[in-house]
């Protein structure tokens, strides 16, 4: 199956219609909303229709060896990502007795880190938070939390590197998706996860499993990865980054959810409020991936001045 985008959803004109409410919001096909950005269309940050291998972004299926090496990411993850393996990493790293650092020491460890569930970029993960968070400051110049937001988003992969357990890749990144429910069909590379044992388990593989309509996410278990770990951090440690910087987190690579909008039915009403903000950002974390780096020591001090705000000094890993 080929999950490819040329177009985040939130872009297409015909999917758009002036919203009636005081806070300037555009109305999504499906009932959302999208927070308005605060430059002129002119202006905005342009998604480009390539990747950086001259490709479409999120295509699984084109044939090429780092397509062959996403492809075995996949299969293993869909294997073996289960109930109780999500719930012993929970308890595992739950934890945060793996270190003692600042989020920027966080962010200059992402340079050991290479993402080998990622069709689109092979770079350092340090410059995809740096052009995520550009990116979103040139189209929302007034919402720093969310510029802190996409600079720490990943920060959670640093759960590969071996003073964090070494965690095989297939259980830190790639795509996300509830575990003790249905495998829905939108999951990239469906067919691996006849080989998963919760999937032949009646408690776990009906629609619903394990939960009820509209019990919310946060009630949900995701397979284990850095969205979690990341999202775990955040909140142990007294972040005060608002609820949607939050859910962006713990959500950004649910494309199950906020691109194929599969599993809306376990969502509660701040999960559909919340969901606004994650479209925006899916957007920029997509799309702004690029060769070409940004010069962190310049913005180095704004993003400093970000993290003093919205986190304490040192926080528990």
């Amino acid at each position: 199956m080929t999950i490819s985008v040329e177009k985040p959803i939130f872009e297409e004109v015909s999917a758009l219609k002036k919203s009636g409410d005081k806070i300037g919001e555009l109305k999504l096909d499906g009932g959302f909303s999208k927070p308005k950005m605060d430059t002129k269309d002119d202006e905005a940050f342009l998604a480009p229709e390539m990747n950086a291998f001259g490709r479409q972004f999120r295509d699984y299926d084109v044939e090429s060896e780092r397509q062959k090496g996403v492809e075995e990411f996949y299969r293993l993850q869909h294997i073996n990502q289960t109930v109780d393996f999500v719930t012993k990493m929970r308890a595992e790293y739950g934890k945060l007795d793996k270190k003692v650092m600042s989020i920027w020491e966080c962010c200059e460890l992402l340079n050991e880190v290479v993402d080998e569930s990622d069709p689109d970029l092979d770079e350092p993960q340090i410059q995809h938070l740096l052009q995520s968070a550009e990116a979103i400051r040139k189209d929302y110049p007034n919402e720093d939390w969310l510029h802190l937001t996409a600079l720490i988003h990943d920060l959670g992969k640093v759960i590969t590197l071996p003073q964090f357990g070494g965690l095989p890749q297939w259980a830190v990144v790639g795509d996300t998706f509830p575990v003790g429910c249905a495998f829905d069909e939108s999951n990239v590379h469906h067919k691996y996860f006849v080989e998963n044992p919760d999937f032949h388990n009646k408690a776990y593989n009906t629609k619903n499993g394990i939960y009820s309509e509209g019990c919310g996410l946060n009630n949900v278990m995701m397979s284990w990865g850095h969205d979690d770990y990341m999202y775990l951090v955040a909140k142990e440690n007294g972040s005060t980054l608002p609820s949607p910087g939050q859910f962006i987190i713990r959500y950004h690579s649910f494309y199950p959810l906020h691109t194929a909008g599969e599993y809306t039915h376990l969502m509660n009403e701040e999960d559909k409020e919340n969901l606004k903000w994650l479209h925006v950002f899916n957007k920029y974390d997509l799309y702004s991936k690029s060769k070409v780096h940004v010069d962190v020591e310049k913005v180095k001090p704004y993003y400093m001045s970000l993290i003093k705000k919205y986190f304490p000094e040192n926080l528990r890993w």
